[in-house]
């Protein structure tokens, strides 16, 4: 049954005629007729008495006209509903974002979204960017906001690069090599040529977390074969705070970098363009994903966000 048919038996049953439901209904009469007399042949029972007084339910048409008012009516308030969605009176968005990226992102996108949609409710989901990919690709997550792979495999997923982030090395003050690096105008620190990291003490992060496979691969680039670690942990700030004392030298986002507060900060040195040594912030969808309202309005406060940061 559609929601026509629906209709047509409700509007019938409270006019107690064809005649004044086409009427109220806007359709012909003959067309009206033939409708409910095909209704009634598919459900195999008829729903209306005809009698002189007019149509009366029969005990099938009872129990049709009461499913129909409930029908029409919970189409209704989904309507209604749907309108609130879509004029941003509420809702629930499902995000996922990089533990480390919803420490620098969020606060400032939240706050801004909060301001235009204050009804609309808001999931997040904190987890490395594995996890994040394979909950997004079951639905569990509207988008997410991460860092793009260096080599995107994964061609049901659209990343939206919102920003290049490059990576800095990061040793203690009296390092030897801090004298080694050189000024550029065009970069935030003097540039440290990396491959004078040969043989170097390495505090680096799990092989599995992507600050590891994007310095791992500025290594290889950089031909440096003898990679001698000494640490190997998973939080990056305990690593650039390791680093900081001397304890060996790690490399880490440009970002990242400024969320440390220690008294004595460690040194921050640049690397040659030429290594690639970045990753790029991006949105992740996929391909046949559907964005509501409020997702796309989260994502530009995020966008937003992003861009006051790097200013």
């Amino acid at each position: 049954m559609t929601s026509r048919e629906l209709l047509y038996v409700k509007t019938i049953a409270e006019e107690k005629s064809i005649t004044g439901a086409a009427r109220k209904l806007y359709v012909a009469q003959p067309s009206l007729s033939q409708a409910i007399q095909k209704l009634e042949e598919q459900i195999g029972t008829p729903l209306f008495n005809r009698t002189t007084n007019g149509l009366t339910l029969t005990f099938a048409g009872e129990r049709y006209y009461y499913m129909a008012c409930q029908i029409l009516k919970m189409y209704e308030n989904f309507e209604i509903e749907v309108s609130d969605i879509n004029n941003l009176k509420t809702g629930r968005i499902h995000l996922g974002i990089t533990n480390h990226l919803g420490s620098i992102v969020l606060p400032r996108a939240m706050r801004r979204f909060v301001e235009i949609c204050p009804s609309v409710e808001v999931h997040v989901t904190e987890d490395n960017t594995a996890n994040l990919e394979r909950r997004l690709l079951t639905g569990e997550l509207d988008f997410v906001l991460m860092h793009a792979p260096a080599q995107i495999q994964e061609n049901r997923i659209r990343y939206e690069i919102l920003e290049r982030d490059p990576f800095v090395v990061v040793l203690s003050p009296n390092h030897p090599l801090v004298s080694s690096a050189e000024p550029s105008a065009g970069s935030p620190y003097p540039i440290l040529d990396i491959r004078l990291l040969e043989g170097q003490p390495m505090i680096r992060l799990y092989p599995e977390q992507r600050i590891r496979q994007v310095t791992d691969a500025v290594l290889r680039r950089a031909g440096i074969k003898n990679i001698r670690t000494v640490m190997t942990l998973r939080n990056h700030t305990t690593a650039q705070l390791l680093a900081g004392q001397g304890i060996g030298i790690t490399m880490v986002p440009l970002r990242y970098s400024r969320l440390t507060t220690e008294q004595t900060p460690p040194v921050l040195l640049s690397i040659e363009e030429k290594y690639r040594a970045w990753w790029d912030t991006c949105i992740a969808t996929t391909q046949d994903s559907f964005l509501s309202r409020a997702d796309q309005v989260f994502i530009q406060c995020m966008k937003e966000s992003i861009l006051i940061d790097s200013q």
